[in-house]
């Protein structure tokens, strides 16, 4: 395969001096430089508020880079590739939404287009709160910087939350594609960065042995389930205005749906594999508002521990009212309506402080129509054959099949064989997915960047459940009563009614630390 590497371009980061550039941004692009998959033309070019120098800037950077380099507990810090990484990195002051400010940063950019071979590419990166989208994409243009000439090019990277719901999705949408043309505009979603999300296709269609039994005919049921063990801590305020279907479920898990479900694209490229997720997103069954809770449980955590340490309830939580109807944990039983899943329940559940930080995608197949090897310890186990593509951490496949135990006696237990990326690629770094992504980004290469019609049909599906809820609320208001949500101790994978949600359908959630059992 030829190698990807980077075309010359200049990467304006919006919010430079925020978390997000410093933990994430900075420290890919540090690591692609020291691949050499970026061109000797490379500049980064920082925009914020906070005053400071090129210098400041600099060492902002290379502190923030040995912390990551610490934290990762890999290699010492290369001090040889910073000394040449550093000279690439600019800063620039100025507000987000005056005119002055993006005059001075169009000054600032061509003059770096002179001094730097850039070659006039220009990619900005909006890692901003979302309220700034609009102002810093007016003003670029009002500046002359959504343009490009030359045969030069001129991207944008928009980071989430895109929007809070399907309107203000689509006013963003809409006011975006005034400055920009769709193609320039890269939605990013982290998840997809990932290496496990993107072996999800090659599983699927580099497989003969796998694609033919991916379908309604050999697939009982699919389990996805997004757990932090982390409560809020000190971002209660922030995310007490989303919850867990803003903060995960949109984004995250409906992209993890989509790959898991879509039919196989004409061609590996951004326009075969978006149209085919689109499809899927499409195909997922609108819940009507007034039956949500058919479909969909919400739940908040309270006190208890996970991993030794005690855990405050979300209700007393720092920023958090204790009237808050916020969800922390949500479980939703999703319906496919086409020719492959019609009848395959998709289960998705996301949470705050569950036992265990994993995200995974367990697909349960139908068990054989005559258990020959049945017994009363495998029928109370409903043991099944199970593909568990394990997003995070320790990325693995793991397949379980039931298998006779050693011995005199026909003794059936279920196990597993599993691939995992740390031992069949022994000594490679699991790159990081920004890299990917920005990598990508730079290439023109918008395969695991996400489309305005797949967002826009996320948000759709999510605002369905958002307007039941709403509509819950007025009805108990009305009545004169409060909204209080099921509780789950922190620790716990979540509320009881989130069981029952499967045990309608005479299922039971596959939790991680239950391996082996289906």
């Amino acid at each position: 395969m030829l190698r990807r590497t980077a075309p010359p371009n200049l990467m304006v980061v919006f919010g430079a001096s925020g978390d997000l550039a410093k933990r994430k941004l900075l420290p890919a692009l540090f690591h692609l430089f020291r691949q050499d998959l970026l061109h000797e033309g490379f500049t980064v070019l920082g925009y914020a508020r906070t005053e400071m120098s090129d210098d400041e800037f600099r060492n902002q950077i290379g502190e923030a880079l040995r912390e990551h380099q610490e934290a990762e507990h890999t290699t010492a810090f290369d001090n040889v590739a910073w000394e040449n990484f550093a000279p690439r990195l600019f800063y620039q002051p100025g507000g987000y939404d005056d005119l002055a400010s993006f005059q001075n940063l169009a000054t600032r950019v061509a003059e770096l287009d002179q001094e730097t071979p850039t070659q006039q590419n220009h990619l900005f990166y909006l890692a901003t709160p979302p309220n700034v989208f609009e102002p810093v994409t007016s003003l670029l243009k009002e500046v002359g910087l959504s343009n490009h000439s030359n045969g030069a090019w001129t991207r944008l990277i928009v980071e989430k939350p895109f929007g809070h719901d399907l309107e203000s999705a689509q006013t963003l949408n809409e006011h975006l594609l005034k400055v920009f043309r769709e193609e320039q505009v890269y939605r990013i979603d982290h998840y997809l960065g990932k290496e496990t999300v993107q072996n999800i296709l090659v599983f699927r269609f580099g497989n003969g042995i796998f694609e033919p039994i991916w379908n309604r005919n050999y697939v009982d049921h699919v389990q996805i389930t997004v757990a932090e063990s982390l409560g809020v801590g000190s971002r209660g305020g922030y995310y007490d205005k989303s919850g867990a279907i803003r903060d995960m479920v949109q984004n995250h898990v409906m992209q993890l749906v989509a790959l898991t479900a879509m039919e196989p694209p004409v061609a590996y490229d951004a326009e075969s594999v978006r149209n085919q997720k689109v499809n899927v997103l499409r195909s997922v069954r609108p819940i009507d508002p007034l039956e949500v809770n058919n479909w969909v449980v919400r739940a908040q955590y309270g006190r208890g521990k996970v991993h030794g340490s005690e855990i405050p309830g979300y209700l007393q939580t720092e920023g958090i009212a204790p009237t808050s109807t916020t969800e922390t944990y949500l479980a939703w039983k999703l319906e496919i309506d086409n020719w492959r899943w019609n009848g395959v329940p998709f289960y998705v559940r996301t949470g705050k402080a569950l036992p265990t930080k994993v995200t995974e995608i367990n697909v349960m197949f139908r068990r054989p129509p005559l258990m020959y090897f049945d017994s009363r310890e495998t029928r109370r186990q409903q043991v099944r054959n199970v593909v568990t593509l394990r997003i995070q951490p320790d990325e693995s496949i793991i397949l379980s099949f039931d298998a006779k135990r050693p011995g005199p006696q026909l003794d059936v237990e279920q196990v597993n064989m599993d691939f995992t990326y740390s031992r069949a690629f022994g000594g490679t770094d699991i790159s990081d997915a920004y890299e990917r992504l920005l990598l990508d980004a730079m290439l023109g290469d918008s395969t695991l960047f996400i489309r305005r019609d797949e967002t826009e049909l996320a948000w759709d599906r999510v605002t369905n459940v958002l307007e039941g809820w709403a509509i819950q609320e007025e009805i108990l208001r009305r009545r004169g009563k409060v909204l209080q949500l099921p509780q789950y101790a922190a620790g716990t994978w979540g509320p009881l009614e989130s069981d029952d949600l499967l045990a309608h359908d005479s299922h039971y959630w596959r939790n991680p630390e239950l391996n082996g059992k289906g």
